[in-house]
């Protein structure tokens, strides 16, 4: 492989994972879907006999086309799944790209990835691929192989639905990362009342530990008592030595990362903000879904030093 077509998959790499991301909830997930479309795309660009017109159109199909197939057979387990199913959370940047439209933005949310999965894979894809990619109902038609008019009637239902739904969030970037700093400054100190000014009346508190560490059931409503689990978890972190968080940008809304005293990770939180209030809160602690994070903590090390 030369350096030239070396330069282009890397260059193409992000629009596979954008789209495979985005339809799985999973980094892991849409790692395997990446790897597995520009691998088809150098084989694709080799070919003399059939041209590759677009690299970029010919990636976006596969990556598609296979998370689609992925999602699939990824539903089966999930109805399986122990607890609250949350996506994956990412660290981004704090600032979005230039070039970078809203759709695009909000679209990364784990409340709107949440949202995905109400649909069928066919209808997220044609959602994702129209209203947040700005392909063409032609070209859609084509990567999820349905007619034109169908590929607008997935859309529509799929767009209607979505709307119907569509978490609200606070606009100013500022405002909401202002008020994360408070919302965490709170919980680290243990005050219940600052706490609750933060919250909306009937902020939701979620938690996905998979069943393999200690989470929430379900998920939990209302100001009085999101705060004061928060709080209650913030105090058994306090409890142990060495426990820290950092504050980040999760899916491109403000959150906190929380690690042991190695400073292995052990929760992502992201935090849903619209009218000047906390409206959700979302709690990864799954294990599984954070080790492209960095080191995952021992919970039940962790939680035996607090019992100890």
């Amino acid at each position: 492989m030369n350096a030239s077509r070396d330069q282009l998959l890397d260059e193409l790499r992000p629009v596979a994972f954008g789209i495979a991301y985005r339809m799985l909830g999973s980094v892991a997930e849409a790692e395997d879907v990446v790897q597995e479309s520009l691998l088809r795309l150098d084989r694709a660009l080799d070919d003399e006999r059939d041209p590759v017109e677009s690299p970029r159109a010919y990636l976006a199909t596969v990556a598609s086309r296979l998370s689609i197939d992925q999602l699939r057979s990824a539903r089966a387990r999930r109805e399986r799944y122990v607890g609250e199913w949350l996506p994956e959370p990412l660290v981004t940047d704090p600032e979005p790209g230039p070039d970078q439209r809203v759709e695009e933005a909000e679209s990364l949310s784990l409340a709107f990835l949440v949202l995905l999965e109400t649909l069928s894979p066919e209808q997220r894809a044609a959602l994702l691929l129209h209203d947040v990619f700005d392909y063409g109902y032609d070209e859609v038609a084509e990567i999820v192989g349905k007619s034109e008019d169908n590929a607008r009637q997935l859309t529509s239902r799929a767009r209607r639905h979505v709307q119907e739904r569509r978490p609200r969030f606070e606009p100013s970037r500022d405002q909401r990362d202002a008020l994360a700093e408070r919302f965490f400054a709170a919980a680290n100190d243990g005050d219940v009342e600052a706490l609750e000014a933060l919250l909306a009346e009937d902020v939701e508190l979620h938690g996905d530990g998979g069943g393999k560490v200690p989470a929430l059931a379900r998920m939990l409503r209302g100001r009085d008592r999101v705060a004061r689990t928060f709080i209650a978890w913030a105090r058994q972190g306090r409890r142990i030595a060495g426990t820290s968080f950092r504050i980040v940008q999760l899916n491109g809304h403000p959150g906190a990362l929380v690690f042991d005293a190695n400073g292995h990770v052990l929760a992502a939180m992201a935090l849903d903000v619209a009218d000047g209030r906390v409206q959700a809160i979302r709690s990864v602690v799954n294990p599984d879904k954070l080790g492209h994070l960095g080191a995952v903590a021992d919970v039940r090390e962790y939680l035996a030093r607090r019992d100890s």
